[in-house]
């Protein structure tokens, strides 16, 4: 029970949020990392940490001489080791299990299971900073601005008119302003895919450089010869190592003892790093589309009119690519959050009249961006008139 209860804490990274109560601010890829990845990577650590599932995390045939207790605890903080020779040799005519047998002096040391559940944590803390640095970043605009008519539909068209018009003020008077704010978004989504990356060749070199290869050798080793084939998981990830203690005899000699250990926490690794190697894997593959996706929004104006036309429905060609000209990407991706938080014709009447407003301003030869002043975020918000009145009622 108390396993189910850590894992439930977690559920509020993927729990389905409303519009109505948040506003979007990213798209499903970039959630991808900080709801489900971080998600993902917490639960890995509490099944990790969670020693009721598999009994103790190691343990070792001891001497009648030496505590069991004692042998246990020496081995899991001393670290223990195979013999990589040994990995390919039949059982049990030449070894009792793989990675095992004379000690040749070629050893492999296995240390990395100490650290698996803060490396965990760790990552998944990677995985949320940079959802975390574009919600400072952002400062909750999209959810001020839409304040009102997001979600469903508004109920009468009198108030969706008036609520329309505003954030379509709100947008013609900030025209061109948004370009850091885009500039924001666009780094931490570069950032997600540099941390996937990352992550990988980071878990690699936490595992002895075997993490790069781990998850296509794990699916070569199911068609391989029954006779010939060695399981790279148990390679990886052994469940029976040796471990050696060192104690004074009654004459005051050293001896030295050689215990067989079981990692029993090894059948949890193995799984966890399998699914992690495939996971990242597609991850990384869709992180580096999304950021594609995101440099084409930059650099080609014709993805931008893509977007409106195919996604919102929005306008004619013509209608279009006079908007997309007259705004530029920071104005783009606000009005792409916009479109994302509100219902579909809503959001089509934001763009008709904000187009309108646009041609009107060209024709009489005023700039949109010399506008003295353009209402703030917190005028945006409904609240807004009744902090102004109350102001007004208490001056002196």
């Amino acid at each position: 029970m108390a396993v189910f209860s850590l894992v439930s804490a977690v559920a509020g990274f993927v729990k389905v949020r409303y519009l109505i109560d948040k506003a979007v601010i990213d798209n499903m890829v970039f959630r991808a990392h900080y709801r489900i990845t971080s998600a993902i990577l917490f639960v890995c650590c509490i099944i990790v940490t969670a020693n009721s599932l598999i009994g103790e995390p190691i343990n070792c045939i001891s001497d009648p001489s030496v505590p069991g207790h004692v042998v246990n605890n020496y081995c899991w903080v001393m670290v223990s080791y195979t013999i990589p020779g040994k990995s390919l040799k039949p059982i049990p005519s030449d070894t009792a299990h793989p990675g095992l047998g004379p000690d040749t002096g070629d050893r492999k040391y296995h240390s990395y299971y100490q650290w698996v559940p803060f490396m965990l944590f760790f990552q998944g803390i990677l995985f949320y900073i940079p959802h975390w640095m574009w919600k400072q970043w952002e400062e909750g605009k999209v959810k001020n601005i839409s304040e009102g008519i997001r979600g469903a539909l508004v109920e009468t068209k009198e108030e969706r008119l008036v609520r329309t018009n505003r954030l379509v003020q709100y947008m013609y008077e900030t025209l061109h302003l948004h370009n850091s704010y885009a500039a924001g978004y666009f780094f931490c989504e570069a950032l997600n895919f540099v941390n996937v990356v990352g992550n990988i060749f980071f878990i690699d070199t936490f595992l002895g450089g075997a993490f790069l290869t781990y998850g296509t050798e794990v699916v070569a080793f199911s068609n391989m010869d029954q006779e010939k084939r060695r399981d790279p998981m148990i390679e990886i990830f052994p469940r029976v190592t040796k471990c050696d203690f060192h104690k004074f005899g009654p004459s005051g000699g050293v001896q030295k003892l050689d215990f067989l250990c079981v990692l029993a926490l090894n059948i949890l690794n193995e799984k966890i790093y399998i699914f992690l190697w495939f996971w990242f894997i597609i991850l990384a593959i869709f992180s580096g589309i999304g950021l594609l996706y995101s440099m084409a929004i930059v650099l080609l104006p014709s993805t931008r009119e893509a977007i409106l036309k195919k996604r919102f429905k929005f306008g004619s060609s013509a209608e279009v690519n006079a908007l997309i000209r007259k705004t530029q990407v920071g104005d783009f991706l606000l009005l792409h959050f916009l479109g994302q938080n509100m219902h579909l014709s809503i959001f089509r009447e934001i763009l008709e009249e904000l187009s309108r407003r646009l041609h009107l301003g060209s024709s009489s030869g005023a700039s949109p961006t010399s506008v003295p002043s353009a209402p703030s975020t917190l005028e945006m918000s409904p609240i807004y008139p009744e902090i102004e009145k109350f102001g007004k009622d208490t001056e002196i």
